[in-house]
């Protein structure tokens, strides 16, 4: 069984031997950005497990749509085209993202679980919306979902 780690470097070979520039190039900082949490946490290197590379995944592919949007704020098109397309490479090694209707059920369930109402149940609702959708769904649509929610309720 191939953990994601060593799937990423096998990919990074190929793409190198192919010469995908693009591809090698993103795989590359991804490496080095898990290479950086397996040595963040302490003295001794540990070795990330599959959930937590995906983290690593998530977060990378998110700051490559916020460099995205900052660069097409700034009339740079061909650099936003370029970190758009970094964060499709990095897509392809995400599990597929929950579509609206299926968050928005997940969250309802959850309302009626915790028989929350009102902003001040956001957190109540949080808690029971956020282990359910652990890198299907970015954290900020999620908390989108949930006050609509509790607004609309």
């Amino acid at each position: 069984m191939t953990t994601l780690k060593e799937q990423l470097q096998e990919d990074l070979t190929a793409a190198i031997r192919t010469r995908d520039e693009l591809r090698s190039s993103t795989i590359r900082l991804t490496l080095s950005a898990v290479t950086g949490e397996e040595v963040a946490a302490g003295k001794e290197r540990r070795e990330l497990s599959d959930a937590e590379v995906l983290k690593v995944l998530a977060r990378e592919a998110k700051k490559r749509r916020e460099a995205a949007e900052a660069f097409d704020a700034a009339g740079r098109t061909d650099s936003a085209a370029r970190e758009r397309a970094e964060g499709e490479v990095l897509a392809g090694y995400l599990p597929e993202q929950l579509s609206d209707e299926e968050l928005a059920a997940i969250v309802a369930e959850a309302v009626a679980a915790s028989g929350a109402t009102g902003p001040q149940g956001m957190g109540a609702v949080m808690k029971l919306v956020k282990p359910k959708v652990e890198g299907l769904a970015e954290g900020g649509r999620v908390a989108a979902v949930v006050k609509a929610a509790l607004t609309s309720g």
